[in-house]
């Protein structure tokens, strides 16, 4: 039985699911947020057909194939935060901030560059004609767009760290009504402007991620409760060795993501190669697993930042009550979500697309999609509460040989050599996902278990 479901650990353990929850339930309506203008693109571009469905999906499987290495290097911003925070050094909070901006620049600027220079050389990824003459543009037009959401997330992480997890779900869900209005005015050329397609859904996703970016900025330097987090340092000061500690922490899990997410990018572009209405099956099937994705992954980041408060203040006890409470809650979670996905896979994939050919085959992918909601749930929160204990590098190893050594060549065979089309390339994804989810929560416990009380105990922050 799960610690916590045990009558006499109840009353341990319920500040901690109160705190982390506290946490977490703004950190994923703001990632459900980011996640449902997704949902949106799709549920609006599907009105199009098939085929631009389909050059959105592996565009923006592209595009994040990129964008999740900057993403996974910052997201090491509110760990740090958090336990800097905990050891009650705001002269350090407010280092990781302007450090963060710096990185999330710097990175934004890099990455989009890579995303244009792959645009121009679409034809690698052996996309039907007609997919790959509507995807060019559109990745072209969105990865300009990586540049505010960096900027975002940057200072996202750090109010996240501080616990004030409400300002970024705010901005994010405006975000998502923006988001819906300017898909349907560029998408389909409402109040006098032209329909532009697909491409207005990338415009449109541009627009969004700058006013987050400059709504994020504005907030966080003139709320008067980050006041004391947003003093210039001194003259002399140098960012140099912080810059080195986060890409030291944040690189492996940047590389750690990428490796996950590129295995998913490699599988809708496998997808692609089997035509495009298995592309835009697996499109729609990631798509809703991404939804639920997002709260795990708003759990797993609670949980990094809880682990990290605790590890800051030098408390083996909290690093294993705040992980624990974190893997419990994705799974009793994950549970619902893959009764859900199971009894209602029809009706979920309709709310996209209408073809009956694409419909009944994404049917059965959101089936696959249903047994695999456990694993991927245990292993993104596995990996934010090793964060918080800063194990960043044998993770990533981890990650490369789940998703690589094992997901990706296993379906490829299954879809190739045993012919089971998509759903064999789902199986395998299912394979990965247990495997990384298995050997991340086996390290936590056994790092945890190893971690020496410093100080006496203290009430964690939130």
């Amino acid at each position: 039985m799960l610690p916590f479901f045990q009558p006499n650990m109840r009353r341990l353990y319920r500040p901690d699911i109160a705190a982390t929850l506290k946490i977490s339930v703004p950190i994923i309506i703001a990632q459900l947020g980011t996640v449902l203008m997704g949902v949106a693109d799709n549920i609006q571009v599907g009105k199009l057909g098939a085929a631009p469905i389909a050059a959105a999906g592996i565009a923006n499987s592209v595009y994040f194939l990129i964008a999740i290495i900057g993403m996974g290097t910052l997201s090491v911003i509110a760990p740090q935060v958090a336990a800097a925070y905990g050891k009650d050094d705001k002269q350090e909070c407010s280092y990781l901030l302007r450090t963060g901006v710096r990185l999330g620049l710097f990175f934004g600027v890099g990455l989009c560059l890579v995303i244009v220079l792959l645009s121009y050389n679409f034809h690698w990824f052996r996309q039907t004609p007609e997919v790959e003459a509507l995807a060019v543009e559109y990745l072209q037009i969105i990865g300009m767009s990586v540049i505010p959401m960096l900027f975002f997330l940057a200072i996202k992480q750090f109010s996240d760290g501080l616990s004030y997890t409400r300002v970024a779900m705010v901005i994010t869900l405006i975000g998502l009504v923006l988001n819906v209005f300017f898909n349907w005015v560029f998408i389909f050329g409402k109040l006098g402007m032209p329909a532009w397609g697909l491409n207005g859904a990338g415009f449109a996703t541009l627009l969004v991620r700058i006013f987050m970016a400059i709504a994020m900025l504005v907030y966080i330097f003139r709320a008067p409760m980050f006041r004391a987090f947003t003093q210039p340092p001194p003259a002399d000061y140098s960012y140099l060795p912080l810059i080195r500690r986060i890409l030291k922490l944040g690189l492996p899990g940047g590389f750690q993501l990428f490796f996950e997410v590129a295995a998913f990018s490699g599988a809708a572009i496998i997808a692609g190669w089997l035509g495009t209405v298995p592309l835009a099956a697996h499109q729609i099937a990631i798509n809703l697993a991404s939804v639920t994705y997002m709260v795990a992954a708003g759990i797993g980041a609670a949980g990094g930042i809880r682990v990290g408060q605790a590890f800051g203040i030098g408390s083996q006890p909290k690093i294993v009550r705040a992980g624990t409470v974190s893997l419990t809650l994705a799974v009793i979670f994950m549970s619902l979500t893959c009764i859900l996905f199971l009894s209602l896979n029809y009706f979920l994939v309709r709310l996209y697309i209408q073809d009956i050919e694409v419909v009944s085959l994404a049917a059965s992918l959101v089936i696959i999609g249903g047994f695999f909601q456990l694993s991927d749930g245990v292993q993104v929160v596995g990996l934010g509460i090793l964060r918080g204990i800063e194990d960043v590098n044998v993770p990533t190893v981890i990650a490369l040989v789940a998703y690589w050594v094992i997901g990706l060549p296993l379906g490829y065979i299954l879809a190739f050599t045993f012919h089971m089309n998509v759903q064999g390339i789902w199986i395998g994804l299912l394979a990965g996902l247990t495997v990384s989810a298995v050997l991340l929560t086996f390290r936590f416990y056994k790092l945890s278990s190893g971690v020496k009380s410093a100080k006496p105990e203290k009430s964690l922050i939130g």
